[in-house]
């Protein structure tokens, strides 16, 4: 918090949205691997494999992969356009591409989806606390969201990249040191094998369903266009910041992807009937390793929901004071009055994502909700705008529409579970893509 208000102090509109397009191939790392490592790939992962095993490690995986096709293929060209034309969100995008029309409509299916994103942060955190203070979950939820609001209202993306900086240096020790104590402490790697040896499906890293391959197409292309990142791919100052930032970013989630899945099959020999899966990554740092161990490794879980919440909070914040408040509301507002609203928009989505945090049930269920809505919604519309010149903002809507509503027919229809490999972002996915082909050839 000290940090973030000390950089923010002197900030601009231009540095609260994108970082002044100064950053580096180094900050570009640090800011996209901090983001990339939070509740999601931490205690849900964890829960994820404590669960269901050594297929977890797809869902960190399934973020690298999508992160290779944004160094190589996606951000690159993303962050020239956004260069040449003055672009500050991805909403500024659409409405450059298509039509005000499209930038509305993204622009209120993100606010909604990253208000879950937000709110999974700080369940994480809530349940961090819950174990090491005993202090109830809605206190520890309510903590993280006083941190978040407090440095990312000061200054937004420029502080939030050297804040992550300190959150990503944090977290890297603290699993580094944590992981091989943990595994000694069950046997070495022998007594991880033995968790649960007589079930196949616990060990089949190629596993169909979740956790395991399905989650490749929820998270492949909410990697590939999540507004959260590529708004900081345009603060980039060139191509090469881009391609090596978010490289480098790829191979540490690779890097990192076993990490948690291995963590989650520790805490299930260690506490077989844990009342909830989220708590089997606090349990193990709390109750398996040396205190003080125990105590940086869980440094560096609180430093993972940080640094993802206030990624969330980057695209509420964008959405609501630049795509929703200077675009439809007061397209008269100077920098001044837009940096203001942003500020205040910061600590109302602050405040929204906690209160939505007491009512989610855990991480992983409240981020599939998230991932789905941004896949469905935006990979089409991204991708097609920039290498299908034809694409039209019709059909730009068409896909949204599309994807959208056939994500919620199989969610409802099935529970969320989906009919064998269709999962519900599968089947948006796969509606989104067949409505924008039927606009090409009208």
């Amino acid at each position: 918090m000290a940090l973030g208000l000390w950089i923010g102090r002197r900030a601009g509109a231009s540095d609260f949205f994108v970082a002044g397009r100064r950053l580096g191939p180094g900050l570009i790392f640090s800011t996209m691997l901090a983001a990339n490592i939070g509740g999601g790939s931490t205690v849900g992962a964890t829960s994820r494999g404590y669960l269901g095993g050594i297929a977890a490690w797809w869902w960190v995986g399934s973020a690298a992969i999508g992160s290779v096709a944004l160094a190589l293929w996606i951000g690159p060209a993303m962050r020239r356009i956004a260069a040449a034309h003055s672009l500050r969100t991805v909403g500024d995008y659409l409405e450059f591409r298509y039509s005000p029309t499209v930038r509305g409509v993204i622009s209120c299916l993100l606010w909604i989806g990253s208000l879950f994103i937000l709110a999974s942060q700080l369940i994480a955190l809530g349940w961090i606390l819950n174990v090491v203070a005993g202090v109830p979950k809605f206190v520890g939820c309510l903590i993280g969201g006083v941190v978040i609001t407090v440095y990312f209202a000061a200054g937004g993306l420029l502080t939030a990249a050297w804040v992550n900086v300190v959150q990503l240096s944090v977290k890297l020790a603290g699993f580094a040191v944590a992981l091989p104590l943990a595994v000694a402490s069950v046997g070495g790697w022998s007594g991880v094998r033995a968790v649960r040896a007589n079930d196949p499906t616990y060990w089949n890293f190629w596993r169909p369903d979740t956790p395991g391959l399905m989650y490749l197409a929820l998270l492949v292309p909410a990697f590939v266009v999540s507004p959260g990142l590529l708004q900081k791919i345009f603060g980039a100052r060139d191509d090469r910041a881009v391609r090596t930032g978010v490289g480098l970013n790829a191979l540490g989630l690779f890097a990192y992807a076993a990490v948690p899945a291995i963590l989650g099959i520790v805490a299930r020999a260690k506490f077989p009937t844990l009342a909830a899966a989220d708590l089997a990554l606090p349990m193990v740092l709390m109750h398996a390793l040396p205190p003080l161990v125990g105590a940086i490794g869980l440094a560096a879980v609180f430093s993972a929901e940080v640094s993802a919440a206030d990624a969330a909070l980057f695209m509420l914040t964008t959405s609501l004071s630049q795509d929703l408040y200077k675009r439809f509301l007061n397209p008269g507002a100077d920098d001044g009055r837009v940096l203001r609203v942003a500020r205040w928009t910061t600590v109302a989505s602050g405040t929204l994502g906690v209160a939505l945090a007491l009512m989610s049930a855990s991480v992983i269920d409240t981020l599939t909700i998230f991932y789905a809505l941004l896949g469905v919604s935006l990979f089409v519309p991204i991708v097609a705008g920039l290498y299908v010149p034809r694409t039209s903002a019709a059909g730009a809507l068409a896909s949204i529409a599309a994807g959208v509503a056939g994500m919620m027919i199989v969610q409802i229809a099935t529970g969320g579970r989906g009919w064998v490999f269709v999962t519900p972002a599968l089947a948006g996915l796969f509606a989104a893509g067949g409505a924008w082909a039927i606009t090409l050839g009208t």
